[in-house]
């Protein structure tokens, strides 16, 4: 498994063990600091291959956060797409993806200022494509496709009039100029996937209702398209209110695959000449993913009829093969254990990105011309090099919780070669409940958990029930019951390390980022198990999130509270804002100003409850952000403000030089 390119191991093999200090957990010094983590870590995108060259996205958080599209050519010459002014991101949905396609020397992007569609040129300035708008940010589009002869764009339109709820369409469009857009497909709540076939005659896509979210159940359609950009004769020909339908994609013979999870597990099918649906490598485990953004990607096509497809099987992601007419997933030998996005060149080269125990999420290209894959690295979300005995690798682990069942979690033990502890002392606890709560984590090298561990603090990152990666069944353990079955997963995940001798009972933490925002304030609210918390950006009353959030999420709590206002009293129950009398932890609270997903008015009922109950609290919120901080100074401020909070509740004293925060009522 040869790896080219910056791919070399971390640190310097046979260097010898330097003499260790004995200090208490949370006081060690470590080179992974809140600078290199803010300042020295990109955000890596959406990877693309075409005639040679690789594209992805960077999101650079010294540049304010803005997204920019990169390119790498056959030469090896890396340079920015677009220009300096540009900021490739969509609204759609809020949380967008699918922000650009390229075509040949042509890129076409959504600018995050005005949400228009544009069109660059190889060596031109870009220029609009989508017609000019009557109110800001009014049209917004995402997750294009061209028709082959290169004249039509197809995508996701979303249309904002600033009154009522935005309505979403399939549309065409001239790949260059500024007509109308013909429509597609209206009338539904929510589309995604179109794609145009390869020669041009059909379309398809995916669409679904209020309150389904794409993971509950989607339908896949299928239309005549005309050479003019309309569509005719349009029929479902798969999903339903209760199957999970998944990036449709067209082979390059012209056969539809899509993947559902009609057996309880995301596998992928095809459909035939003849019309019949046929499953491809069948298997217990997920190829598919919660579609939160748009244009994602777990399996391309390679030459010879092969699929390159990601395979998450307990939670642990993997590459695999499926060559034609052979029903297993042979695996690929790689070292990475977390996939994003994965593209291809159609013939023998993966563009993907990944991420494994001791690298970051990074742009990989792997060539599989040869029988071993050849893989280079081409750009690391952080390029500084960390010696690995400052690292703390993942430990999955299973643990019993309620109703008999079984949940699972990884665990990072904390790690610093130049430390150890006193004998005896057991280290603080922090437990992370991931965002969605339709999602999942990986346990690919991430900087911001080795941030805790390489300080001595120990971190259990929970997938909960309701988490993806382990089937149907699993992922609707949260139906209807968001705030019982997270809460109790996060406690009986740190409940288990303390019995294990792993943890100190005594300094257990817990933080989460919206909808684990959500879940941290419920722990700190309905359990008395926790000492701290943090909340990033996190949900205080349901509620208010039921009437106040945005589209996408509009209808997602019916699933997993109840409809609204019919089940308003669970509503009330839930919502830790109704709760403060409950609440005996400190806690510090992070927001930004410009969140529409989870508004400020979430964070500020919360520490008002706090001021007036008279416990500890800090706040920070923070000017231009939305959900979700992308600044650098941002990110620094909140790491080491988390930190210093812990040190002062906990009773240890941070290496790092920290500029103090300013908590009330301690």
């Amino acid at each position: 498994m040869p790896v080219t390119g910056d791919g070399q191991t971390l640190h310097a093999k046979g260097v010898p063990m330097p003499e260790q200090l004995t200090a208490p957990y949370g006081s060690w010094k470590s080179p992974i600091s809140s600078d290199l983590i803010a300042s020295g870590s990109t955000r890596l995108g959406h990877v693309t291959l075409d005639s040679g060259n690789l594209y992805w996205l960077e999101s650079r958080p010294t540049e304010g956060g803005r997204s920019v599209l990169v390119r790498r050519g056959p030469d090896g010459v890396v340079e920015d797409v677009t220009q300096p002014d540009a900021y490739v991101r969509t609204r759609v949905h809020e949380y967008g993806g699918g922000a650009y396609l390229v075509h040949g020397d042509t890129v076409f992007y959504s600018d995050f200022a005005n949400q228009m569609l544009h069109r660059k040129d190889k060596g031109d300035d870009a220029f609009p494509i989508s017609p000019e708008l009557t109110i800001a940010a009014g049209l917004r589009y995402a997750d294009m496709r061209l028709t082959p002869d290169g004249r039509t764009l197809v995508a996701v339109q979303e249309h904002h009039d600033g009154t009522n709820e935005p309505i979403n369409s399939v549309v065409s469009l001239p790949s260059i100029g500024t007509l109308e857009p013909v429509t597609i497909a209206l009338g539904r709540d929510f589309y995604a996937f179109p794609r145009v076939s390869p020669d041009g005659r059909q379309i398809v896509w995916l669409e679904w209702d209020h309150p389904n979210m794409p993971w509950d159940g989607t339908e896949l359609w299928i239309a005549d398209l005309a050479p003019d950009g309309s569509a005719s004769n349009a029929r479902k020909i798969a999903g339903g209110l209760e199957e999970s339908i998944f990036q449709p994609s067209w082979s390059p013979a012209g056969l539809l695959h899509f993947i559902s999870d009609r057996t309880g597990w995301w596998n992928l099918y095809r459909i035939e000449v003849d019309g019949a649906i046929t499953a491809l490598a069948p298997i217990d485990a997920e190829i598919g993913q919660p579609q939160w953004v748009f244009d994602m990607a777990s399996y391309v096509f390679l030459s010879g009829g092969r699929i390159a497809c990601v395979v998450n099987e307990n939670g642990i992601q993997r590459l695999g093969i499926i060559e034609p007419g052979i029903d297993i997933i042979s695996p690929l030998d790689t070292p990475f254990t977390a996939f994003g996005h994965i593209a291809s060149d159609g013939d023998n080269r993966l563009a993907l990105l990944a991420g494994g125990p001791d690298v970051q999420m990074s742009v990989v290209l792997i060539d599989l011309s040869s029988g071993t894959p050849q893989i280079e690295i081409v750009k690391r979300g952080n390029e500084t090099e960390i010696d690995t005995r400052y690292l703390s690798p993942a430990q999955p682990i299973e643990f019993p919780t309620g109703g008999g069942l079984t949940a699972h979690a990884l665990y990072y033990a904390p790690a610093n070669r130049d430390y150890v502890a006193p004998d005896g002392e057991l280290p603080p606890l922090v437990v992370f409940s991931h965002g969605g709560p339709t999602g999942a984590v990986s346990g690919e090298l991430d900087f911001s958990i080795q941030f805790w561990t390489s300080r001595g603090i120990a971190v259990v990152d929970v997938n909960y029930g309701g988490s993806t990666g382990y089937g149907r069944a699993y992922r609707e353990r949260l139906k209807g019951r968001w705030g019982i079955v997270d809460v109790e997963d996060c406690a009986n995940a740190a409940r288990y390390l303390v019995q294990q001798g792993l943890a100190d009972g005594n300094r257990l933490a817990i933080r989460g980022g919206s909808a684990g925002g959500y879940t941290t304030l419920a722990s700190l609210a309905f359990t008395d198990l926790y000492g701290a918390g943090a909340s990033y950006f996190g949900v205080a009353d349901l509620e208010l999130l039921a009437k106040e959030t945005h589209k996408f999420e509009s209808r997602y709590l019916d699933g997993m509270i109840g409809p609204y206002p019919e089940a308003r009293d669970i509503y009330l129950e839930r919502s830790p804002i109704n709760h403060t009398d409950k609440l005996s932890s400190p806690m510090i609270i992070f927001q930004g100003l410009e969140d529409e997903v989870v508004p400020p008015s979430q964070a500020e009922a919360m520490v008002a409850a706090l001021k007036e109950k008279g416990l500890p609290y800090a706040y920070l919120a923070y000017e231009g952000e939305q959900h979700g901080f992308r600044r650098a100074e941002n990110i620094k401020r909140s790491l080491d403000a988390e930190l210093y909070f812990y040190g002062k509740i906990f009773g240890f004293a941070p290496a790092d030089e920290i500029e103090p925060v300013q908590i009330e009522n301690l």
